[in-house]
């Protein structure tokens, strides 16, 4: 049967006839007609006696017209009870990054984030191995990725993720800015990083014979940051970051054609979410405004 045939059903009972159900259901007295005749004949039963004067409920439709009422009482229930759930957006969304882009780039974000949605309770993970969407592991990530994502993620897209060496503006004063790999073998670089950034950091300073410029090492990145800031030395830095920074002078491009893209990822499973979906196109908007005006900045350099 259609369930939606008990919506015809009760309003021919209610009100004694399909011309005047067909009025309070905003349909044409044909419909409801038709509608009462398919439920009959699903259900195999007669539901009412039609009469000149209108229609009667059989023993029958007596016996169903409370069950049917149940039913609607229940529906409607089930559709407050799924708005309420839509509109809901309480509750804890968790985000996993990188610790440089937690620190720098989400950190005023999710300040205003808060002050629009205090309902949501923020949980940011930036340990170093690759959290699982997936399996549930996270929510949100801000993820740098060269290739496709795992079956079930959807995200959007933000920039290229560039990274290259930086130094402080205080650095550049006392030492210059290096621009090429000879410049470079004259200053002082600062390493480390953790993780697989370091692994990939190190190669390229060894593919420049810069290895032995290291005066310094990090365990993180946002590490790596906070030297170059002191005006130690030369670092490694996502240029997302550093060339948001003020007081940082990037000192050579960065190297071209790694086909890495900053991604704003989550899974199919909580997308639609009501909270996860808030965060999610506040921090793409946010982001995105972040982007384009490190590229009018640079447009104007």
């Amino acid at each position: 049967m259609d369930w939606n045939d008990l919506r015809y059903f009760l309003a021919v009972a209610d009100q004694g006839s399909t011309l005047a159900a067909g009025r309070a259901l905003r349909v044409s007295q044909t419909t409801v007609a038709r509608r009462i005749t398919a439920l009959e004949e699903s259900l195999g039963l007669l539901l009412f006696e039609k009469r000149q004067a209108g229609y009667t409920l059989t023993p029958a439709g007596e016996e169903l017209v409370d069950r049917a009422r149940q039913v609607e009482a229940a529906t409607e229930g089930f559709t407050e009870a799924s708005a309420a759930l839509a509109r809901d957006t309480s509750g804890v969304v968790r985000i996993t990054t990188q610790e440089i882009f937690a620190n720098t780039l989400l950190g005023p974000m999710l300040k205003e984030l808060h002050e629009l949605h205090p309902d949501i309770v923020i949980e940011i993970n930036t340990q170093q191995e690759l959290l699982d969407l997936g399996a549930g592991e996270a929510d949100v990530a801000l993820r740098s990725t060269a290739g496709d994502q795992p079956g079930g993620t959807v995200g959007r897209s933000l920039c290229i993720d560039d990274w290259t060496l930086y130094c402080s503006r205080e650095y550049a004063d006392r030492h210059g800015v290096p621009r090429t790999r000879d410049d470079l073998k004259k200053h002082a670089i600062i390493g480390g990083g953790g993780g697989k950034l370091w692994l990939h950091y190190e190669a390229w300073l060894k593919s420049l014979g810069l290895e032995g410029q290291v005066a310094m090492h990090h365990a993180t990145s946002t590490g790596l940051l906070s030297a170059v800031r002191s005006g130690f030395g030369i670092a490694v830095l996502p240029c997302v970051v550093a060339d948001a920074e003020p007081d940082l002078v990037r000192c050579i491009p960065p190297r071209a054609n790694h086909s890495r893209s900053m991604w704003l990822l989550t899974h199919e499973r909580v997308r639609q979410t009501p909270r996860v979906r808030v965060v999610i196109d506040f921090l793409y908007d946010r982001l995105v405004r972040h982007v384009r005006m490190l590229e009018e900045k640079r447009a104007a350099a």
